[in-house]
């Protein structure tokens, strides 16, 4: 089977746990905010979660900063108390990498087992295995989930990468793509085959309990 279509396919239709100890949600530029925060709505509407996740950064790199972001995700309908911070600052620029270490660094802090990790549609796959990357460097025990945000209008222009990039969303899909490509050549991801071997012994795991559904 082709690797890059399988696991394209596995983080855009994952099977989520009845209850993860979180989620995280990758910081967004403002257009695409709606989308993370509607997923993170229905996990905490289905009692799936009870925390949900975002970086503590100042506004930054297209990030509104979490104030801004903790505000609009409570005008979204998301309660302030199950909302909490992952600790990034100091940092000069905000990206995908520096999350995923950064939220990984935090679950093995808090003792999480499960993670779900939520980001726009067309940025899902790159911060799923970016997350997954990090986890097999630093807490192996971690099972990762994805569930993507939810879809906004493909011809929409929009912002992304830094806040740097401009496109609509279709055409913000082959960038992502070359840039899995680019950091699984340094080194920065781990590869697809990598990843997947990942999530089949993830899956192949019984079950374990989660710390607490319910935010504390």
């Amino acid at each position: 089977m082709n690797e890059q279509i399988e696991l394209q396919l596995r983080v855009l239709c994952d099977l989520v746990p009845p209850c993860a100890d979180a989620a995280y949600l990758f910081a967004q530029t403002e257009p695409n905010q709606p989308s993370v925060f509607e997923a993170a709505r229905g996990l905490l509407d289905r009692k799936v979660v009870g925390r949900v996740l975002i970086s503590d950064c100042a506004a930054k790199s297209g990030y509104v900063g979490a104030d801004a972001c903790r505000k609009a995700m409570v005008q979204a309908g998301i309660p302030e108390e199950a909302i909490a911070e992952v600790p990034m600052e100091p940092t000069e620029i905000l990206h995908t990498k520096i999350e995923a270490q950064a939220v990984v660094r935090f679950a093995r802090t808090q003792g999480y087992r499960t993670l779900i990790v939520t980001s726009a549609p067309f940025h899902q796959e790159r911060a799923f295995m970016a997350v997954v990357t990090a986890a097999m460097r630093d807490w192996p025990d971690l099972k990762v989930y994805s569930v993507p945000g939810k879809a906004q209008p493909w011809d929409e222009v929009v912002t992304h990468s830094q806040g740097v990039l401009r496109g609509t969303r279709a055409e913000l899909i082959d960038p992502e793509q070359r840039r899995i490509e680019l950091y699984t050549a340094q080194g920065d991801l781990a590869c697809r085959a990598d990843v997947l071997k990942y999530l089949r012994r993830r899956d192949a795991e019984p079950p374990r309990d989660t710390l607490n559904s319910s935010a504390s």
